[in-house]
């Protein structure tokens, strides 16, 4: 019988919450304490809480959940490297590529397990479309294209709209289309009185020539999360909000109506919604991790790839600084 594991988490914002009720009810796992050096009052709250990571790290942990604002992610996690924690740090993974890169060498060096919690891989419409492009249903692909908007989150505070929301754009973007970014061109725009933007407009050249383009905020007072990717034999269009995926094929019916007969690009064909389960992705996510740390090959996001995210995400930054492109090595 394979033994419990022990679970601590940092942070018990609004995500935090979040992870301590999933964490509280997942098979083969025991939350044993939750570390927040302010926690709001909480009568039902799923474990003990204690002020710091070290007081956590007493009650024996064997891997961590770090719900810690950004900023706090490098110093949380080394600590945690330090005394053998495994740890899912919440997206991004680190406010800076270096941070971030330090985060993979302390892990990497004491052979412990850190994942990234970009939680739109485990979306299931995301994931139904990553398995049809794989494939071929799409054929070539010509354009990923993401709307990110809503109302601001008065949670965050210490980064601005790029590192906090368009990581996630960035990060799925790459995972379904196996595709890195090139180059990216982005503005941005300050309207909330904060230091941080809080709009984005992104246009990324990604490896093989298809096109990607990001429209992220949060000034809008209607919440989206729509994924499009656009390809030779029609389009995918993930909404993950209700983790629905629709195709819409080109048509391949002939036309005898002139005006269209001489137009040589697509016209519309069927139209599909299809039927898929839909599991809670933060359940999924944390499976997922749970059976990494023990041992068994999981589809996690790995530190290596959470840097990635955060070193495209920087570049958006100075494209949206210097009015240039910018080259994504």
């Amino acid at each position: 019988m394979t033994a419990v594991l022990r679970a601590g988490l940092v942070g018990m914002g609004m995500m935090g919450r979040n992870h301590a009720r999933v964490l509280a009810s997942l098979d083969g796992v025991e939350l044993v304490g939750i570390a927040d050096p302010q926690p709001a009052p909480n009568p039902a709250a799923a474990a003990p809480v204690v002020a710091g990571v070290e007081e956590l790290i007493a009650l024996g942990v064997d891997y961590c959940v770090v719900a810690a604002p950004t900023a706090a992610h490098e110093p949380v996690g080394a600590v945690l490297a330090e005394a053998g924690v495994h740890a899912l740090i919440e997206k991004p993974l680190a406010p800076d590529s270096q941070a971030a890169r330090r985060l993979v060498k302390v892990f990497a060096e004491r052979g412990l397990i850190g994942a990234v919690g970009h939680i739109e891989r485990f979306n299931p419409a995301l994931q139904e479309m990553r398995r049809r492009l794989d494939a071929g249903e799409l054929g070539e692909v010509f354009q990923v294209v993401t709307r990110r908007q809503g109302p601001f989150p008065t949670r965050i505070a210490d980064v601005g709209v790029v590192m906090d929301l368009a990581t996630h754009d960035i990060d799925l973007t790459t995972w379904v289309t196996r595709r890195g970014y090139e180059s990216v061109a982005a503005h941005t725009a300050h309207r909330s009185g904060r230091e941080h933007e809080d709009l984005v407009a992104v246009v990324g050249a990604l490896a093989g020539g298809a096109v990607a383009s990001h429209l992220v905020n949060w000034l809008s007072p209607m919440k989206e999360r729509v994924t499009v990717v656009t390809g030779e034999r029609g389009c995918f269009v993930a909404d993950t909000l209700t983790a629905d995926l629709t195709y819409y094929a080109n048509s391949s019916v002939p036309t005898e109506w002139e005006a269209l007969h001489n137009f040589r690009g697509v016209t519309q064909g069927d139209i599909v919604r299809y039927a898929i389960a839909k599991p809670e992705p933060l359940r999924t996510e944390h499976e997922a991790f749970r059976d990494a740390v023990r041992g068994l090959d999981a589809p996690i996001v790995t530190f290596e790839e959470g840097v990635r995210t955060v070193h495209t995400a920087e570049a958006v930054l100075r494209s949206s600084i210097s009015g240039q492109r910018i080259a994504v090595d």
